[in-house]
C-alpha cells in the first residue's frame, strides 16, 4: 500500500509528486514537503527526539523538519506493516542560512541544548560510552566473523585481515577513556546537552529529528574533526572551527580527553562495516582502509595542534600514533 495513500487518509496531506531530499524521499504539497519515518520498535526514541525537537523549536532554532500528529492527534500511525511518524518541512529556497562560522553555531546549539530540562532515557549517551563501545566492538567482532564464514569473498577476506587493526584501536580508545573518566578538571559545559547522531555541520540546512541525541558535547566536536579530517582538509580548517567554539564555549581539560578518546575509537568504521553486512563494498573499503593513515597522523599531532600542553595537563598520549 502506497504511504500516499497513508497521508491522505490519516494526515489530510494529498501529495503532489516524490521529491529526493539526500538519500531521504519525501512528498510534496504546496510549499511542504512530508518524510515518513518508520517507527515499528523504535517508538520510544522517536518520542524522546521528538520531544528535543519541539524543545529546540521554541528556543529558538530553526529546525528544518517537525513531527506532527495524525487527525486523531496521535504521533504514530499504524498502517501496513509498520508504524510511522510523519515529519514536515518547509521548502529551503526562502530559507537564510547563516553566515555564523561552524564552531560557533554548534557552541550556541550546544548551550541552547543544555538547557533541556531532564535527561532522556533511550536516547541519551552521557557517561555511557565505555560500555557502549565494549558493547560494539564485542557484536561486530562475532558479527564480522560469522559473516566471513557464512559468505565467504574478498570483501570479507580483506575486512577480517583489517579486523585486527581495527580491534587494537578500540581497545586503546576504551584504555584511554577508562583513564580520562578519573579525570576531575571539568567545567559547567561538560554537563549533557543535545546533540546529533553523527554531526558534520549545522551549516546543512536540515536538522533531522531521528538525528537527535543526548550527550556530551565533545560528541559532536570529535565528529566534525573525524569527518573533516577523512574529507582531506587541511588541519587549519579544525583549528578555526575549535577556536570559534571556544569564543562562546570552553573546553576543560575532561573534555579535551573526550574528544582525543571518540577520535581514536574507529566509529566511521563500524557505521561502514554495518552497511557491508547488507551492501559489501570491497572499493570503499580499500578507501576507508587508506583514509585511516590521515586520521592516525592528525591524531599523533593532535594536541601540539591545537595548543593543548598534553605533558603539562597530565594527559596520556598513544605513543604508536
Amino acid at each position: 500500500m502506497p504511504l500516499t495513500e497513508m497521508l491522505a487518509i490519516y494526515y489530510r496531506i494529498h501529495s503532489e509528486g516524490k521529491i529526493s531530499f539526500g538519500n531521504r524521499e519525501g512528498y510534496k504539497q504546496g510549499d511542504t514537503i512530508y518524510f515518513t519515518i518508520p517507527g515499528r520498535n523504535k517508538e520510544t526514541i522517536l518520542t524522546e527526539q521528538a520531544a528535543l525537537t519541539y524543545f529546540l523549536k521554541g528556543n529558538p532554532v530553526e529546525i528544518m523538519t517537525l513531527p506532527i500528529p495524525n487527525s486523531q492527534g496521535e504521533w504514530f500511525t499504524s498502517y501496513g506493516e509498520n508504524s510511522w511518524m510523519v515529519m514536515q518541512m518547509q521548502q529551503l529556497e526562502s530559507r537564510e542560512y547563516s553566515s555564523k562560522p561552524a564552531g560557533i553555531r554548534l557552541a550556541e546549539f550546544h548551550q541552547i541544548g543544555s538547557t533541556f530540562g531532564y535527561e532522556p532515557k533511550s536516547i541519551s549517551s552521557y557517561g555511557k560510552w565505555k560500555e557502549l563501545w565494549i558493547e560494539k566492538l564485542t557484536a561486530f567482532e562475532a558479527g564480522i566473523g560469522r559473516e566471513a564464514q557464512e559468505k565467504p569473498s574478498d570483501y570479507y577476506r580483506m575486512l577480517m585481515n583489517f579486523l585486527p587493526y581495527i580491534i587494537g584501536l578500540s581497545e586503546n580508545a576504551i584504555q584511554f577513556l577508562q583513564e580520562s573518566e578519573r579525570e576531575r578538571r571539568i567545567l559547567e559545559t561538560d554537563q549533557g546537552t543535545i546533540t546529533f547522531n553523527r554531526y558534520e555541520s549545522l551549516n546543512y540546512p536540515v536538522i533531522w529529528t531521528d538525528q537527535l541525541m543526548y550527550d556530551h558535547p565533545a560528541r559532536d566536536i570529535a565528529e566534525y574533526i573525524r569527518s573533516t579530517i577523512l574529507n582531506n582538509d587541511k588541519a587549519e580548517k579544525v583549528i578555526s572551527f575549535l577556536n570559534d567554539y571556544q569564543q562562546v564555549v570552553p573546553i576543560s581539560v575532561f573534555g579535551w580527553r573526550l574528544v582525543y578518546a571518540r577520535l581514536l575509537f574507529p566509529i566511521h568504521l563500524f557505521d561502514f562495516i554495518e552497511r557491508g553486512f547488507t551492501s559489501p563494498d570491497i572499493k570503499g573499503l580499500e578507501k576507508i582502509i587508506e583514509q585511516q593513515a590521515l586520521l592516525e597522523k592528525f591524531l599523533g599531532e593532535f594536541f601540539q595542534l591545537t595548543g593543548v600542553d598534553a605533558e603539562t595537563w597530565g594527559i596520556p598520549v598513544v605513543h604508536w600514533l
